[in-house]
């Protein structure tokens, strides 16, 4: 099973539930848009080299496609299809003013030079500018883009349409327009989603054990902000290895590690365990911040967390979904728990158009304010409908969207 055919299984449940007629599931199922480009590139060597990319919009019925880009040599049309559809129902879950968008290219970002990534990251803008706009379609950074390419990519738009244009993309650079608070925003909104399930199993933060998988950007902040809260860290890891310790780390000290050491491997006071053996740990929390299909029908029954908030995108299987529903853990979905990076760029786009920036604490305040609304929204729907918490998710994305549709003639 790919990604897009798993995307659609709770999709039609929810549309199953909802008992809403085969058109809206095939309203869902295809993008509105999808463009494929050739960027011819003049490398170092002085040989031009053509790479491949892409853009889909899945959905503006409730405003601008909004959605990453990823540099990748495995990046597929299927792939960046089916996180466009994910952006739609992230979008429309934490009710944002948006659709789904997501873009790639097809290239190893580590066998270019810096100039040449810059000039195949123009060469991108250049060829889906027609497409792209703070009106249209906003895109951000992803899988090996960062603030750096994002203000490449905000100079050539600017170019092009001959006049500042900071609204046109986020997750910039401060310097640039970006918005305090950005680069925590995805991991923080992991957290959230696991204080809230926390509070409705009625478990005290501060006797609560969690593991992180993946300690990149997401898996650190999740790590530091769960810390924050109380929670006791006990597991993490990176591509490299695993490290545990039941007494519980502090993720502060391990990022210092990893800076210093370029792994959590070897960190002072812990023991190194599988990946397979930390998805397994007896914890309260388990949040899979890493790469999708890590908790499937293989390991499903070996789970022993009683919350998954999930950091990374479609890090569960339909399968796992119904083995984990029938043990009773609360599995918060990458489409609400990781909605913290789109909705932190909303504001970061509306600052740009306002021209009008807020301290990081208004920025913290108006997140946690959107994903406990939005948390709350998709548990009592899980309640109403007596479905786990990613149909619900569906179910309250799938109401918002139908609804746009209705109101604007399309459905």
């Amino acid at each position: 099973m790919d990604l897009f055919e798993m995307s659609q299984i709770p999709l039609n449940e929810a549309i199953k539930v909802m008992k809403l007629d085969e058109t809206v599931a095939d309203l869902f199922v295809h993008p509105e848009r999808t463009m494929e480009v050739s960027i011819p590139v003049r490398m170092d060597n002085g040989k031009t080299k053509v790479f491949t990319g892409y853009r889909s919009q899945h959905s503006t019925v409730m405003g601008p496609a909004k959605g990453g880009i990823r540099y990748h040599q495995n990046v597929n049309l299927d792939e960046v299809k089916t996180l466009a559809f994910w952006m739609t129902c992230k979008c429309a879950v934490a009710g944002l003013p948006y659709g789904g968008g997501k873009g790639g290219i097809i290239v190893d970002p580590a066998q270019l030079s810096e100039r040449e990534l810059e000039a195949l990251t123009r060469g991108y803008i250049d060829k889906i500018a027609p497409i792209i706009g703070e009106k249209k379609d906003i895109p951000a950074p992803d899988v090996n883009t960062n603030a750096k390419i994002m203000g490449w990519m905000m100079d050539e738009f600017s170019k092009i349409n001959n006049q500042y244009e900071p609204g046109f993309i986020t997750g910039k650079a401060i310097a640039l327009g970006g918005s305090l608070g950005r680069v925590a925003a995805t991991g923080r909104g992991v957290m959230i989603a696991a204080m809230q399930a926390l509070k409705v199993l009625k478990i005290n933060p501060k006797k609560a054990t969690c593991a992180v998988q993946g300690f990149g950007n997401v898996g650190c902040w999740t790590a530091k902000l769960l810390h924050d809260q109380g929670v006791k860290i006990v597991a993490v890891s990176d591509v490299y290895g695993a490290i545990y310790n039941e007494k519980g780390m502090n993720p502060y000290e391990i990022e210092a590690h990893v800076q210093k050491t370029g792994s959590v491997a070897r960190f002072k006071g812990s023991k190194p365990i599988s990946n397979e053996k930390l998805l397994e740990l007896p914890v309260d929390v388990l949040s899979p911040c890493a790469l999708e299909l890590q908790i499937t029908k293989a390991n499903a029954k070996k789970i022993k967390a009683k919350i998954i908030s999930e950091g990374a995108n479609g890090p569960t299987t339909p399968d796992a979904d119904k083995i984990l529903k029938k043990a009773g853990v609360l599995v918060v979905p990458d489409i609400l728990a990781n909605g913290g990076g789109v909705t932190v760029s909303y504001f970061e786009w509306v600052q740009n158009l306002y021209r009008y920036f807020w301290k990081e604490e208004e920025v913290i305040e108006r997140q946690t304010e959107i994903m406990e609304k939005a948390f709350n929204e998709v548990y009592d729907a899980a309640k109403k409908h007596n479905v786990d918490m990613r149909v619900a998710a569906y179910i309250v994305a799938i109401s918002r969207i139908t609804e746009a549709m209705k109101l604007r003639g399309i459905y």
